[in-house]
């Protein structure tokens, strides 16, 4: 990221319209509940899979007010602006999904820059880009990272011109928590491809996204952090030089998965011991200089489309065994238990605790709202020598 760059993400920042507040603050807890909304008939089958549930919603709640904060949930619906006009909270603890549009992930941010007031994660823009595989793609590969050839079609009739290698991957364009991706999404003539791009296209009411099949083993890597100085943060030695704190590589194994070698929305959906759940391996049981090369290239892609704070960006194997860009979360689950984000800072020995007040002081620290920092770890955050307390997750069906 250029010094320019880095300028422009903390010069046109919106301001904390209410002046510098010091800690506890009043928070408001933005998301989308899973068994809040009634489903039109016609809605997609995984409608709302990437919806939060209650439990999540209990365990923020807790680590939010653990560290003297009052937090009020909001639902991130039509109500939302009265909602947050009538609390007038210091700052948002963003999670919610948005309910439609092609740019849903964007629509609470874009909400609270036009109120003034401070949230978590990223901005608007990123969030947006984010959702679009395609763009998104196109933004990595015009940076020269590397990820899967990609087309994009809108119709069957569009596949059915296409002159492609099989296999390749199909899924919506415009999806997150493996909507839309179950074994069939894997296609190897065709025959197949026009009709899981037209399934794609009716049932989403969005183009289908087609990859380029890489059979090797798929990893994801989460951080937290930005570009710029550790220093003034709540816990300055969590990060490195650059700004960033990257968490131990988690495996994603599928292959006795309900859905063969495909990490799709009905494996994802699954608890960790439940049948059919993918395996977990994290850290990875990976050489040192792919672990670098992941960490490597999760960083250029956030970066290329101004992430900030948190995020998780998945990866696949070719046949080479080099690793390739597939999607990145900008908005990444925050469930204790069944989150990817969360197995990884458990892997590390980080407390739930700790990781969710680390998203929120990062943002307090953009918008300049006051807290004191930790001068060393305390022990309800691990050891000082090892910083926290590693161990190894792994579940295997």
């Amino acid at each position: 990221m250029t010094d320019r760059q880095k300028t422009s993400l903390e010069s046109d920042k919106p301001p904390n319209p209410q002046g510098l507040r010091p800690a506890p603050w009043r928070i408001a807890l933005v998301a989308n509940l899973r068994d809040d909304l009634p489903w039109d008939p016609t809605a997609p089958p995984d409608a709302g899979a990437e919806f939060d549930r209650p439990e999540t919603l209990e365990a923020l709640t807790e680590a939010l007010e653990s560290d003297g904060h009052y937090v009020h949930f909001l639902a991130a619906d039509s109500t939302l602006p009265e909602a947050l006009t009538r609390l007038r909270p210091h700052i948002v603890f963003n999670i919610a999904e948005g309910l439609s549009g092609d740019a849903r992930e964007a629509q609470v941010p874009a909400l609270l820059e036009l109120l003034r007031t401070p949230y978590t994660a990223s901005r608007v823009l990123a969030h947006a880009i984010s959702l679009d595989k395609v763009q998104t793609k196109r933004i990595w590969k015009s940076v020269g990272l590397p990820t899967p050839r990609f087309w994009e079609f809108s119709s069957e009739a569009d596949a059915s011109r296409a002159s492609l290698r099989y296999p390749v991957f199909v899924k919506p364009a415009r999806e997150g928590t493996g909507m839309g991706i179950d074994a069939s999404a894997v296609v190897k003539n065709k025959r197949e491809l026009v009709r899981r791009v037209g399934w794609v296209t009716r049932t989403y009411l969005q183009p289908a996204l087609v990859e380029e099949f890489l059979p090797g083993r798929e990893f994801t890597v989460g951080f937290l952090g930005r570009p710029g100085s550790r220093q003034g943060r709540r816990r300055p030695w969590l990060y490195d030089d650059l700004g960033y704190h990257f968490f131990p590589v988690l495996e994603i194994d599928s292959q006795a998965a309900v859905s063969p070698g495909v990490y799709g929305h009905d494996a994802k959906a699954r608890d960790l011991e439940d049948e059919g759940a993918p395996g977990y391996l994290c850290p990875a049981d990976i050489p040192e200089a792919l672990r670098a090369r992941l960490v490597d290239l999760a960083r250029q892609a956030a970066e290329a489309i101004g992430t900030l704070d948190v995020a998780r960006i998945d990866f696949r194997l070719g046949v080479d065994g080099d690793p390739s860009l597939l999607e990145i979360n900008t908005l990444p689950g925050l469930n204790p238990i069944v989150s990817d984000l969360c197995m990884m800072a458990t892997a590390e020995g980080m407390p739930y605790r700790t990781l969710i007040t680390e998203i929120l002081y990062l943002a307090a620290d953009r918008y300049g709202l006051p807290f004191a920092p930790k001068v060393l770890p305390d022990s309800a955050e691990g050891a000082l020598a090892a910083r926290y307390s590693p161990v190894t997750i792994e579940t295997s069906r």
